[in-house]
């Protein structure tokens, strides 16, 4: 009975979710998203924001569910696996969502670099890559330290960064006013696009902005009631980034023009804070940025080592021990992967292969959903549909762009899937017996 009681004691609170959720969510993708969306939108830009999060809202409807009937620290995986049962199919969406995560964490490794290099000469601006790669082996570091470190770390960070960002949004919109958003800018390349077309697609770089309302689904052994208090932790995440994401967004379009903008897309808060703030603005915002790379970092790089962990005790990919008798190779493979993209691949194709990712597996837990779980969830089956129609609309929008403006992403994100689906089905025979039957490893129930 003590046990229990200090267990119950050591939950999180509802409060204590939404603070994580919302800190995993504002993260280092908001600082270089914005310039990429004003490329395609122009100073249409802001509204982008509240549209992705009329997207995000229909999406999380599915995640909602799901949590509230199937709470547990296996998060997507268990969900899928509840929906499709474990093998091949399993397998191919769980590897697309780690690789999404894994390409986020690119994605704010570089923007670390970008951002802190606008504290040099701009003679030194090839050099954020490097930076970024250095900021994941200091991560790799801190992650095998310990959770204490990592805890520790993690929610101090946080809270400088929700807070920093909040700042800036407000202390942008007091001395710069709000922007007068008329629509008149037409980006580049947006003359070979249907009208519209760009709109729709800048949507699937703003979901990018929101979708790490995801990993509040891993807190279900870590929440109290959990049933009903992860459901309202993602529902609040993202009502408060979308407050926050807007704001921000109105700041910036009302400190530059959009060409300004775009001409610094991968550090666009830090120019937009200098005409607001002088000298200071970029010291400040840079600073704001170093310390939500951070601990973006950080948090995502535990929690895809984990999931990769997972799906290898699972049997899902091949046992991790094969990469060589280390500590913790679920960390050391993913931390790998993620200094490879870095190096490759500029921020606007890391962002656009993990949004490619990211919505493919999207559709598969709304489906999941609507087709094999009418039994057990109890849900309204029109919500998850429209979100899968928008999904498809909006993926289908941003494929076409990428396919006018860089078909590379395209190339480069189908290798990709096919080697997932090719590896995941060679593997699942691999271990699957005479009679049919796939030998399986733990189920993810905790």
């Amino acid at each position: 009975m003590i046990k229990n009681t200090k267990d119950k004691n050591n939950k999180l609170s509802l409060i204590g979710s939404i603070s994580l959720g919302t800190g995993a969510m504002i993260g280092a993708g908001i600082f270089v998203l914005m310039g990429q969306i004003a490329e395609l939108v122009g100073d249409l830009f802001p509204i982008a924001f509240i549209a992705g999060a009329i997207v995000v809202g229909f999406s999380s409807y599915s995640y909602v569910k799901f949590s509230n009937a199937f709470p547990s620290s296996g998060g997507v995986v268990k969900f899928l696996n509840k929906s499709y049962g474990p093998g091949t199919t399993t397998g191919v969406f769980s590897l697309l969502m780690y690789v999404s995560m894994v390409v986020s964490q690119s994605l704010v490794a570089g923007t670390f670099g970008a951002y802190t290099l606008r504290l040099f000469p701009e003679r030194f601006a090839s050099f954020a890559s490097i930076l970024g790669i250095l900021l994941l082996v200091i991560v790799f570091i801190v992650n095998i330290l310990g959770n204490k470190v990592i805890g520790t770390t993690a929610t101090f960070t946080a809270v400088i960064k929700v807070f920093g960002i909040a700042l800036l949004a407000i202390a942008g919109l007091i001395v710069s006013g709000f922007p007068d958003i008329t629509g008149n800018y037409i980006p580049k390349n947006t003359e070979k696009l249907p009208i519209g077309i760009g709109f729709v697609a800048s949507l699937a770089l703003a979901i990018l902005a929101y979708k790490g309302f995801t990993t509040i689904t891993n807190q279900g052994g870590d929440i109290a009631n959990p049933n009903k208090n992860l459901g309202r932790s993602i529902i609040a995440s993202i009502l408060i980034c979308t407050i926050i994401y807007v704001a921000l967004a109105l700041a910036v379009a009302g400190g530059l023009s959009i060409p300004e903008i775009i001409k610094a897309k991968d550090y666009a808060l830090a120019a937009a804070a200098e005409p607001v703030f002088g000298k200071w603005g970029t010291w400040i915002t840079v600073t704001i940025a170093i310390v939500a790379t951070f601990s973006g970092v950080i948090a995502s790089v535990f929690s895809s080592s984990r999931l990769l962990e997972m799906l290898s005790n699972m049997k899902q990919v091949p046992s991790l021990k094969r990469l060589g008798n280390f500590k913790n190779p679920a960390l050391i493979f993913t931390v790998s992967l993620a200094i490879l993209l870095t190096f490759l691949f500029d921020l606007t194709r890391i962002a656009s292969i993990g949004i490619i990712f990211y919505l493919i597996m999207d559709i598969a837990i709304h489906w999941g959903l609507f087709r094999h779980l009418k039994k057990e969830v109890d849900f309204i089956p029109i919500i998850p549909l429209i979100a899968i129609v928008m999904d498809i609309v909006v993926l289908s929008a941003f494929l076409y762009v990428k396919y006018i403006n860089d078909p590379l992403v395209l190339i480069v994100a189908a290798i990709g899937i096919i080697l997932m689906i090719i590896s995941e089905r060679f593997f699942m025979i691999s271990h699957t017996d005479d009679d049919g039957e796939m030998q399986m490893g733990m189920d993810t129930n905790d």
